[in-house]
C-alpha cells in the first residue's frame, strides 16, 4: 500500500465526523494569504471546492459563524481541513 493511499483512508475516515465543526485553512499561491474559516460539512465543502477548481471559478463559501469568503480557485495552494475538537498536531511522532 502506497504511503498517498493510507493518508487518504485516514483522511476520509477523519472528515466524516458528523456535526464536528472543522476549521479550514486554504493557502493562496503566490502571497502570503491564508484564508481560516470553520465548517460543519465537510463533503459538501470538498464536492463545492472541487467543483470550482475544475471550472476555474471564484470559490464562494459561508462559514459556521455567518463569514463568507470567495477564494480564486485557481490560486489555491493547499488545503488543510483539521478538527476543531481534536486540535493540531505537534511532533513527528504518530497520534496515539
Amino acid at each position: 500500500m502506497a504511503v498517498n493511499e493510507t493518508l487518504e483512508e485516514g483522511y476520509d475516515e477523519f472528515t466524516e465526523t458528523p456535526g464536528a465543526v472543522m476549521r479550514v485553512r486554504i493557502g493562496i499561491a503566490e502571497t502570503d494569504k491564508l484564508v481560516e474559516i470553520e465548517i460543519e460539512d465537510v463533503p459538501s465543502f470538498k464536492a463545492e471546492l472541487e467543483r470550482a477548481v475544475g471550472a476555474g471559478e471564484l470559490a464562494w463559501f459561508t462559514d459556521s459563524r455567518g463569514r463568507t469568503v470567495g477564494v480564486p480557485a485557481r490560486q489555491i495552494a493547499f488545503v488543510e481541513i483539521e478538527d476543531t475538537e481534536v486540535g493540531p498536531a505537534v511532533g513527528f511522532a504518530p497520534a496515539v
